[in-house]
């Protein structure tokens, strides 16, 4: 695993450890953590994901830091969108809509996104011929 890989791991787990008091913004960008249903185990999965706002939604991608591989909260999405999200302490429920780039809003989102994120999306998709999606979240 790369430096990059691993400091986002122990980012993620400061994140779920102390329950969002340390975490929000300690990369430099915003992040929340994203609280899927596991579709095979029924298992609640959690993921720290830097995140963009447009209006009221929360917008996240699913690089996976450009692997050719989904992550596998995308297929946990896909199989169940009703989600929990977490923004520095407060919890909240929402529910998850996958853009694919076929979705006239995509190409607007994308720029949102990778602009937020310092252009780190563009160089992941660079990186494999899958199409990145990206996520908007929407509270209840």
């Amino acid at each position: 695993m790369s430096l990059t890989g691993q400091l986002l791991r122990v980012h993620e787990a400061l994140y779920k450890r102390t329950d969002g008091r340390v975490g929000h913004r300690m990369i430099g960008v915003p992040t929340l953590l994203l609280r899927t249903t596991g579709r095979r185990s029924g298992a609640i999965r959690t993921n720290g994901l830097v995140y963009a706002r447009d209006g009221d939604d929360y917008l996240v991608v699913a690089s996976n830091g450009g692997s050719d591989r989904a992550p596998a909260w995308l297929h946990n999405l896909r199989a169940k969108p009703e989600v929990e999200i977490q923004i520095g302490r407060e919890r909240r429920p929402a529910t998850a809509r996958i853009i694919e780039p076929s979705d006239p809003s995509y190409e607007r989102l994308w720029k949102v996104v990778n602009a937020h994120n310092h252009d780190r999306y563009d160089a992941y998709q660079q990186k494999t011929t899958r199409p990145i999606p990206v996520v908007a979240i929407t509270p209840s």
